[in-house]
């Protein structure tokens, strides 16, 4: 009786199915990996720190030298006349290229610095 009670329960309406073609086979196969919560920091060229820190960010299979970023945020710090400035930094997409040490931000970019400096723009480009 049991069973023939949890045989009728699988063939009723109430089990939601995913069809196979509601599956984004594309995404599966392009993305290598997925990152929840991604932070980096480092020093760039200059020695200065950095940060960075991503809601998610995904490397793919055809480029395993760009990581892609979604919603980033940031600090960087830079010298100009003898001044520490820190830059906070915050963009809604991203490319971070391991090769070239460049972050690409894309996407409401916005930098407000310690100096009172304010940036709004859809791009910018940070050689680290």
């Amino acid at each position: 009786m049991v069973a023939a009670l949890i045989a009728g329960s699988l063939f009723t309406r109430q089990l939601l199915w995913t069809p196979i073609s509601a599956i984004n086979m594309t995404d599966i196969v392009s993305n290598q990996f997925k990152m929840s919560n991604a932070s980096f920091s480092g020093t760039d060229k200059n020695g200065e720190p950095f940060q960075i820190h991503a809601r998610s960010g995904r490397q793919e299979y055809e480029n395993p030298d760009i990581i892609l970023l979604d919603y980033v945020s940031g600090t960087t710090t830079r010298i100009s006349d003898g001044t520490r400035i820190r830059d906070n930094i915050t963009a809604n997409a991203g490319e971070y290229n391991r090769t070239t040490r460049t972050i690409t931000l894309t996407d409401n970019v916005r930098v407000d610095s310690s100096n009172g400096d304010k940036i709004r723009t859809e791009e910018l480009v940070i050689k680290l």
